[in-house]
């Protein structure tokens, strides 16, 4: 292997060592500044995390965390801050629960059917805001953010019962989706894990190969790292930020669906929120990388489902917010630092290379 690759590795590896050690000693003294012991929160975390029943929903509760870092990540790789995934994913659920609930179809025309509905609203949802920044500068993140309560507005409309709801209790939900539209679960103990993690590593294959084994994902990384150097090679910006966008809330759309299918079965007032914020965290966390986001998905699900028996051992509930808040800023950070120092050794290295190469010339004109 060469000098250079050893090296290119060692910073890939410092970077999450340190990110990890640093976010160690910062949550430590958060815990200890509660008057709490550290040492003994990370062990309950610890037995608590191992066991067969938390590992489990612990992956049932990452694939949609995943599902909703991908679709911000899509963005992130050129530079787009789509901060609407929240949204994208809402109404998408909502409309492929409306169209589920009004069909019967055998499970293997459901099922797609229903996906499909979900990817092409969450498509056209998103797709509103790369019109709104090609067409008039919008800034996506203002549109986007604009979109979220635009399409919670649209969903309490349409969920009214006077239209698409149902009352059950105090809650409205629009009408359950029939048994052929209940995804598989895979056989496990003590509890199923959903069939949808198969779906959510079918995405994120889909997603390394298109953006690093196309011209497409070329194209798009080109964007985000300069748009005048795309343009000038003949790379339409305005198409790629639209096409994004639209990729971008057709992932978006998958987000809701183990709920749907798995879960739930329709879309009510107590449908799960805010997932498309916890993906934006696990893309920082991931480096918009499939399998580090995917990592940081099941630590997402790891700290949320330790964080519950923490509260039981006395410890104060916001304690899970701060470890994920800190772990989030550690690795940006760390990865920040280490980006730094590899860019001036990689300077001071050519500057060397440059001054050797210089006295090995004044040395053959002395000589000659």
């Amino acid at each position: 292997m060469k000098k250079f690759d050893k090296d290119r590795l060692a910073l890939g590896l410092a970077a999450p060592v340190l990110a990890v050690v640093a976010a160690l000693i910062v949550t430590s003294l958060v815990i200890l500044a509660a008057g709490d012991a550290p040492f003994h929160a990370f062990s309950v975390m610890a037995d608590y995390g191992s066991k067969s029943d938390s590992q489990v929903w612990i992956i049932n509760k990452a694939v949609p965390y995943y599902l909703s870092a991908l679709a911000v990540a899509i963005g992130f790789r050129m530079n787009l801050f789509n901060i609407g995934v929240d949204g994208q994913y809402r109404i998408a659920a909502f409309f492929a629960a409306v169209v589920g609930g009004a069909l019967t179809l055998p499970g293997f025309l459901q099922i797609p059917l229903v996906i499909l509905v979900a990817m092409l609203v969450g498509a056209l949802w998103a797709g509103i805001a790369g019109l709104l920044k090609t067409t008039r500068g919008v800034s996506e993140v203002i549109s986007t953010i604009m979109l979220n309560s635009i399409a919670a507005s649209v969903i309490g409309y349409f969920l009214a019962e006077a239209r698409f709801g149902e009352r059950e209790d105090n809650l409205l939900h629009t009408p359950t989706l029939p048994a052929s539209s209940h995804f598989f679960t895979l056989p496990t103990t003590p509890d199923p894990i959903e069939g949808f993690i198969v779906v959510a590593v079918l995405a994120g294959l889909g997603y390394w190969f298109l953006l690093g084994r196309t011209r497409f994902g070329f194209d798009l990384r080109a964007v985000g790292r300069s748009e005048s150097a795309a343009q000038a090679s003949g790379v339409s910006v305005k198409r790629m930020v639209v096409t994004s966008m639209l990729l971008s809330g057709a992932v978006a759309g998958l987000v809701g669906m183990p709920t749907l299918l798995g879960v739930s079965y329709n879309y009510g007032n107590d449908f799960p929120a805010g997932l498309g914020f916890t993906g934006i965290a696990i893309a920082l966390l991931g480096r918009n990388h499939p399998v580090g986001m995917a990592l940081g998905a099941l630590l997402w699900g790891f700290l949320e489902r330790t964080g519950s028996q923490l509260e039981f051992e006395g410890y104060a509930q916001e304690i899970v917010g701060v470890i994920q808040g800190v772990i989030v800023l550690c690795v940006v950070v760390a990865y920040e630092l280490v980006r730094r120092y590899g860019l001036k050794s990689q300077q001071r290295k050519v500057g060397a290379e440059l001054a050797a190469q210089a006295r090995r010339t004044e040395d053959a004109e002395v000589s000659a």
